[in-house]
């Protein structure tokens, strides 16, 4: 193996792997073992990756930096920066500063001057993207959805004209309630749930939200889990398609709930919904 001369200071953001734990590049692996200093938001997580790797950590510092020390670690890695070392960053997976402790810490690197660098690899997004079979030429990733329902489902009416796939994270305890919520406010569009990506029991399912939701309602689901959603259809909505959506909508709640959700998100007048969801529930 050639030997790997000294690099860059500057704050190096490094990409690991979300599962197989040879989702790494080479580059990568000669920043964690040249870099002057180590920070990781997990360091037990950063520890394993470099031992399956061979990577000795030696006399240099690791430091822990995640959502709960971030003010008082950050100057620590601030002041290496300015002695002009360099500081390789590890979120506990995937690529840094993507819904990750690190922003601020990219943020005030070069609010300073100083130099930031990125080391590219594995993302949960963008491995989601490729396995899930929806639209790849325009996407918006939106990160956790709040955890309350109300607040959610105003979250997802924001984002209901947003013109590609939509891409979430979300914990495997809210993962029905998420799925349901968005198949009330969104409407009848395709979604894939996208569970433990790259690990042993990887797992995609593809269907309908109201179906994807109906399939976890049993039992919560384990791992780590991406929601993806395809965007509103581009062709004029009929009333077919707003009688589906006030459907589902009145499964969850009440005909003035009902008709709001679907009045913001078909843009159709509140009381012509609220008329038509009346004549649906006076069918049943």
């Amino acid at each position: 193996m050639a030997e790997i001369g000294r690099i860059e200071g500057g704050l190096h953001l490094i990409a690991v792997p979300i599962g197989a734990a040879r989702d790494i590049t080479l580059r990568a692996l000669d920043v964690l073992t040249v870099a002057d200093v180590l920070a990781a938001e997990d360091t037990r997580s950063l520890r394993r990756l470099m031992d399956i790797h061979g990577i000795a950590l030696g006399d240099r510092p690791l430091i822990p930096y995640h959502d709960h020390n971030g003010p008082t670690a950050r100057p620590r890695l601030m002041a290496a920066l300015r002695q002009g070392k360099s500081v390789a960053y590890a979120s506990e997976a995937g690529t840094p500063l993507i819904a990750d402790p690190g922003f601020q810490l990219g943020v005030e690197v070069r609010a300073a001057g100083l130099p930031v660098r990125a080391a590219p690899g594995a993302s949960a997004v963008l491995a989601a993207l490729c396995v899930a079979g929806l639209p790849t030429d325009r996407f918006f990733f939106n990160g956790f959805l709040p955890p309350k329902s109300a607040a959610r489902k105003a979250a997802l009416r924001d984002l209901s004209t947003v013109p590609g796939t939509l891409i979430f994270y979300e914990s495997p305890k809210r993962l029905q309630a998420m799925l349901r919520d968005a198949a009330q406010v969104l409407g009848p569009r395709d979604a894939a749930v996208c569970r433990e990506l790259t690990k042993k029991f990887e797992e995609v399912r593809k269907a309908p939200l109201d179906a994807l939701a109906e399939s976890y309602a049993a039992n919560d689901p384990k791992g780590e889990i991406v929601v993806l959603i395809d965007r509103a259809a581009t062709q004029a909505i009929d009333e077919d398609t707003i009688r589906a959506a006030l459907r589902i909508a009145l499964r969850e709640g009440s005909l003035k709930s009902a008709a709001k959700d679907v009045s913001d998100s078909y843009g159709i007048a509140r009381n012509m919904a609220y008329q038509m969801a009346l004549a649906i529930k006076d069918e049943t």
